[in-house]
């Protein structure tokens, strides 16, 4: 069962996140937040395994709440309502898991729900291309040639694993997975494995 808080200042979304949440067999709706401050002490009480978080709320805003949580081990997805690509990138580098935005499918969402706790990164579209443009130029660039070896990691970094996961699923020494994310990265232009799962998204490498 995977058990998700909401945070949202608007009591009728909140009420239309948790009626279709709670229809589902694997997932409920384990608390509600109307601001950052009490989304942040529910996450420390109820450990949920999903935040489904707001930017844009009183007390404590969505970007504010994600700062105090890194190192939680709750993945919180980022649901907002507006579309200002700048929200984007500080939401990623402070610890999202996922962004969308409050106009996706309700079949989507539940998708993306369990796609972010089975440790996946999930962008938006639009999300995405933000992500992709703020490195320069929103077109995409042409598919940068990788070892296979380097494929295979990149699409495990995509799938959210980290260096011990992929060493173990490569059965390699983790000391060896560093070269190889480090080699990525540095043959992707990217600065993070966020952008790079972006990357593989993107090139259909993931």
């Amino acid at each position: 069962m995977i058990r998700v808080l909401i945070a949202d200042d608007h009591p009728v979304v909140r009420q239309g996140l948790r009626t279709f949440l709670d229809l589902q067999d694997d997932i409920t709706v384990v608390g509600e937040a109307g601001d950052g401050v009490q989304a942040v002490e529910l996450v420390a009480e109820l450990a949920p395994d999903v935040l489904l978080l707001d930017l844009r709320m009183p007390v404590l805003d969505g970007l504010g709440a994600l700062e105090r949580l890194s190192g939680a081990t709750t993945r919180i997805v980022v649901l907002t309502s507006v579309s200002d690509p700048s929200d984007v990138g500080p939401a990623m580098r402070a610890g999202a898991a996922g962004f969308l935005y409050k106009d996706v499918d309700p079949p989507a969402l539940v998708q993306a729900v369990r796609a972010v706790h089975g440790g996946q990164v999930l962008l938006a579209p639009e999300a995405a291309e933000a992500m992709l443009s703020s490195r320069g130029g929103g077109a995409a660039p042409a598919p940068v040639p990788l070892t296979e070896r380097e494929r295979e990691v990149l699409a495990l970094i995509a799938a959210g694993r980290s260096n011990r996961e992929i060493a173990r699923s490569l059965a390699v020494a983790e000391k060896t997975v560093k070269t190889h994310v480090s080699n990525v990265l540095m043959k992707l232009g990217v600065q993070d494995r966020t952008q790079a799962a972006l990357y593989a998204v993107r090139h259909g490498l993931a």
